[in-house]
């Protein structure tokens, strides 16, 4: 049944977006280049993949909760609110600094199976409720802390091995490395697994899958839970990129994971999604925004051009998916 329902929705349209991602990822390039300062140096490459190191691990798990054809708004404060608590676990429990990272990942899925039960098993729209999510990982997160800034070892520090793990190694760009690994991880889980297979098939008919014997909920669950994990991830590479940690941030993340997945082709109707093309939307984002600083313009600018550029993607999604219906 899931099989079926996967060949009817709209995926031959789906190469065409990634190669439109992929030729604007191309072109921005090419400008940033002619009218950036410097876009061309090598240190400016490595900006672009530092930037794109937590926000791909949102856009990953993101891409399984909109296939589905929901959606996560609680995903960028889980990621610095499980951030915040390793931090916790650091320097107040004084745990190592390996078990704190272990707690931000746990923190992590914690939150994910909140977001699985509450729409899995009650019911709730995912806008809903990961939008009450979003607002009471901001306030336990920030009451856990005692709304106090954390800090995680410098680079030179004894415990500082974890950022040349996990981020730099001198000038080489490790994270690259574990955002490649993962993401091959989880594109083996949507392309091979039931999971990936029930993943398209509830975002094309939830109804018919509902109807073939599937027990929609319990899958549902687990791709909140999956996501959860990948926000946990997130929270672990973006302790790695900032020494400190801020209560009642990380509130706008989510909607770079989110343009990410709209760029790269994956449809907020649900059942249509890659994560190849989600990979080019989080360097399309990431390339925006080193650009613009290359060329001196304020930080605000880049919501603005990210802005349009999402509305443009959902525009495209919109015209696809109207098109697909007719056919």
């Amino acid at each position: 049944m899931s099989t079926n329902v996967t060949k009817n929705n709209p995926l031959r349209a789906l190469p065409m977006q990634q190669l439109m991602a992929l030729a604007a990822l191309v072109i921005l390039y090419a400008f940033f280049a002619v009218f950036g300062n410097h876009f061309l140096s090598p240190s400016t490459f490595v900006s672009i993949l530092d930037s794109s190191y937590y926000i791909g691990f949102l856009a990953i798990g993101m891409t399984f909760v909109i296939i589905t054809a929901g959606i996560d708004l609680s995903s960028g404060t889980v990621m610095v609110g499980s951030a915040l608590v390793g931090g916790v676990a650091y320097n107040v429990w004084h745990l190592p600094i390996g078990l704190a990272l272990l707690v931000v990942l746990a923190t992590g899925i914690a939150f994910g199976i909140g977001n699985g039960i509450l729409v899995g098993f009650l019911h709730i729209p995912p806008f809903i409720a990961t939008l009450g999510m979003q607002f009471a990982s901001l306030g336990l997160c920030a009451v856990i802390a005692q709304v106090q800034t954390q800090t995680y070892p410098s680079l030179t520090s004894e415990d500082g091995w974890f950022k040349t793990v996990l981020y730099k190694a001198g000038n080489l760009p490790v994270g690259i490395l574990w955002l490649a690994a993962f993401f091959v991880i989880a594109w083996f889980i949507l392309t091979r697994t039931k999971l990936g297979r029930y993943t398209y098939a509830i975002g094309s008919n939830e109804e018919a899958v509902e109807l073939s014997g599937v027990v929609v909920s319990r899958w549902k669950f687990w791709v909140y839970v999956l996501n959860g994990f990948f926000c946990g991830l997130a929270g672990v590479i973006y302790a790695a990129t900032f020494s400190s940690i801020t209560p009642q941030t990380g509130n706008g993340q989510e909607m770079y994971a989110i343009a990410a997945c709209v760029i790269g082709g994956t449809s907020l109707a649900g059942g249509v999604g890659s994560l190849w093309g989600t990979i080019i939307g989080v360097f399309v984002i990431s390339v925006l925004k080193t650009g613009l600083l290359s060329m001196g313009l304020p930080v605000q600018w880049q919501q603005v051009l990210i802005g349009v550029v999402v509305v443009l993607a959902v525009l495209l999604d919109v015209i696809r998916t109207r098109r697909a219906g007719r056919a």
